[in-house]
């Protein structure tokens, strides 16, 4: 059904070209999602044991399917930012019969001149910073990276898993370009290219030494071949360590993409680079697909005794924990932060790969989840935050001097300053989200982290659950950075003059409308997903049955137990 959408939506965009159109196409898409998420319900339902498809080439089974209907659902709430408008005003009358009409009175009554000035002021507001809405392709190349993830988490061959792989990232790489007015993004996305092409030289060099050393290329060949007996006649012309080190070189390019240290150096700059809201796929859809891929291959290569390339895994989780949080406590831009942030968690995902236990897998599914939850309430209250404030001034000159500001209008933590005064109950979602983020008890985030932790521990990680441990209590300092600068800083942004000349222009005579912060608000849809995601983050305690019971369930089904 996706590919049937995207011949559509392309022979659509051939026929229209007014980039107003955009916003329909978006929600074009957001149907096109749901119908496929609702489709992977069915099947979900009537699955038992594993379904093969493409002789093989494909596998679909009860992880995979609940990953891409979690795939789907995070998408539809991502692409909803750019399907409606996020914000509108409301505009205060003090005295309707103070108003004079001189000049319209032959032509507009009083009421209607009123209505003019609302409709008028209202999509002043909706238009601002929605440059994003105006992008035919953007919907197309979405479904694009949405197909290759699904394909991805579904691949069960080298082959397929290296197509795949490249449709998702040339999607993303097209996505990070598409700015074509934006210098900032034209580099990052030249940055990711260069880079993920080079990653992506690792895993087929990778999988050209597996196929050579083993003659195969499904995945369920390896975990035959790790477990064979020494005394078979294999052994003959095949050694163990062939395996392993091939996977070791697939799993540098893997990590490389999903920018686990030491891997990590280009994604602080392309995030910080690209448009907040193409952030929101590199940091999200493109490491849930990649990370159930991993999941895969440790099911199908670290039960046997020759696992030893799941050191590699180990180690990246070390460095991935250190450098996350140390460099994190250096950083002044918002976005570059979270990137750190990002590799910090990556490091607690990848601790609960290579313990490869029931208990560990369980705890990386949660981690997974949680985490991609957490990340995308961040990234749109982030960005709900900049448009709220795109009709705000302030008197730093380095804010003035931001570069496009249209795109990212918050890059530097400083300007969240007195944030709380202006929208209290957007700061308080913030600050649920992040503190989630820090592992602050009884947050969503908490049980995640105590999760691995614990699996860490019973299987002998002692210096890794350490590690763990004393890198999230220091990453939470640059987490209370950001909560200092919001509720102990008195605002720094004042309403726009251009937006209070534009008022007077439409009353010269009287001042009876009035401006202020509290006139622009969320639109309702945003308003909703955010409620939802904040509270889902805060009240888990009081639902965290079902979800750990879907968790064990998935685990026990991926081990036959």
């Amino acid at each position: 059904m996706l590919l049937i959408s995207i011949l559509c939506l392309l022979l659509s965009n051939s026929i229209h070209s007014i980039s107003d159109l955009s916003i329909y196409f978006n929600r074009t898409s957001i149907l096109i999602i749901f119908f496929c998420m609702i489709q992977n319900v069915i099947v979900l339902l009537f699955l038992n044991n594993g379904l093969g498809l493409h002789g093989g080439l494909i596998k679909i089974t009860s992880i995979t399917q609940i990953f891409q209907i979690f795939v789907l659902l995070v998408c539809i709430l991502i692409i909803q930012l750019t399907s409606f408008y996020s914000k509108k005003a409301n505009i205060y009358l003090k005295s309707l019969n103070n108003i004079k009409v001189n000049m319209f009175k032959f032509f507009f009554s009083k009421e209607l001149l009123i209505k003019n000035v609302k409709y008028k002021i209202q999509k002043i507001i909706n238009l601002a910073g929605t440059e994003h809405m105006k992008i035919m392709e953007y919907p197309l190349i979405l479904l694009f990276i949405i197909n290759g993830a699904i394909f991805l988490m579904c691949s069960n061959d080298l082959v397929s898993i290296f197509l795949a792989l490249e449709l998702q990232s040339y999607g993303l790489y097209i996505l990070s370009t598409i700015y074509r007015n934006s210098e900032l993004s034209t580099i990052g996305g030249l940055i990711y290219f260069l880079l993920g092409g080079l990653s992506s030289c690792f895993i087929l060099f990778g999988s050209s030494l597996l196929y050579t050393n083993s003659g195969a290329t499904f995945l369920e060949n390896f975990y035959l071949i790790l477990t064979m007996d020494e005394t078979d006649k294999i052994n003959s012309w095949y050694n163990s360590y062939y395996i392993n080190f091939s996977l070791l070189i697939i799993s540098i390019g893997f990590l490389f993409k999903i920018s686990a240290a030491p891997f990590h150096i280009w994604s602080p700059d392309v995030y910080d680079a690209v448009p907040t809201i193409v952030t929101i796929f590199l940091t999200i859809i493109a490491k849930i697909s990649i990370l159930v891929l991993l999941l895969e291959l440790v099911y199908y290569t670290g039960s046997s005794a020759n696992n030893s390339w799941l050191f590699s895994l180990l180690m990246c989780s070390l460095f991935s924990l250190v450098i996350g949080t140390l460099l994190g406590l250096v950083q002044y831009r918002i976005k570059r932060l979270l990137a750190y942030s990002t590799i910090s968690h990556i490091g607690f995902m990848l601790l609960a790969l290579s313990i490869c236990s029931i208990e560990s897998i369980q705890a990386f599914i949660f981690y997974l989840m949680q985490y991609s939850i957490t990340n995308l309430n961040a990234f749109i209250i982030l960005i709900v935050m900049g448009l709220s404030l795109y009709y705000y001034t302030s008197k730093n000159k380095e804010h003035k001097n931001l570069l496009d500001k249209n795109n990212s209008p918050i890059q530097l933590i400083n300007q969240l300053k007195g944030y709380f005064y202006i929208n209290p109950i957007l700061s308080l979602s913030f600050v649920i989200t992040i503190f989630s983020f820090a592992g602050i008890p009884p947050l969503i985030g908490f049980f995640a982290k105590q999760m691995v932790l614990s699996a860490a521990l019973d299987n002998g990680f002692i210096f890794m659950s350490l590690i763990a441990i004393i890198t999230s209590v220091i990453g939470a300092v640059y987490y209370l950075i950001i909560v200092k600068n919001m509720f102990f800083y008195s605002p720094i942004h004042k309403v726009s003059t251009y937006l209070n000349k534009y008022i007077l222009y439409f009353n010269k005579q009287s001042k009876n409308i009035t401006f202020s912060y509290k006139n622009i608000i969320i639109s309702s849809s945003i308003a909703i997903t955010i409620s939802i995601l904040t509270l889902g983050s805060g009240l888990f305690i009081f639902i965290s049955k079902e979800w750990l019971s879907m968790n064990t369930i998935l685990v026990q089904r991926l081990y036959n137990k």
